[in-house]
């Protein structure tokens, strides 16, 4: 099943708070939102499903793994998405991408390799519209 069902995405129960800078691994379960600083991997363990934000103001330097991922703010290292991954327009994105299905709104940027998953079922791209029409 993908995220394009009727399924909800998994709670965001932690919360990296803007002005908090952490150091050191970052491991989470169902939600994650950042809107503060990490210096270290962000992964999502378990087998079910997984949300990570990034939010306009977040900054990862370090591996990003989560079964959807939105990513509004930085990335400095590799980004790994087993389902979605949603680069909004100012995510800014070094490091190489993996991800199932992607969408990528205008002004997002990657400084990288964007490697689909190869899935045969599925789309692998989706252009998001822009809004200013």
């Amino acid at each position: 099943m993908s995220w394009f069902t009727k399924r909800r995405p998994p709670p965001i129960r932690s919360l990296v708070g803007d002005g908090t800078v952490l150091t050191g691994s970052l491991r989470f379960r169902e939600g994650l939102r950042i809107d503060g600083q990490v210096h270290g991997d962000v992964i999502a363990e378990g087998d079910g499903r997984s949300i990570l934000v990034i939010g306009d103001n977040g900054r990862v330097s370090g591996r990003v793994v989560a079964s959807h991922v939105i990513i509004s703010g930085e990335v400095q290292g590799p980004v790994h998405s087993t389902e979605l991954l949603e680069l909004q327009p100012k995510a800014r994105v070094f490091g190489e991408v993996r991800y199932e299905l992607l969408e990528m709104h205008p002004g997002a940027q990657v400084d990288g390799d964007l490697k689909p998953q190869k899935s045969a079922d599925k789309p692998a791209l989706k252009l998001a519209a822009s809004n200013d029409a």
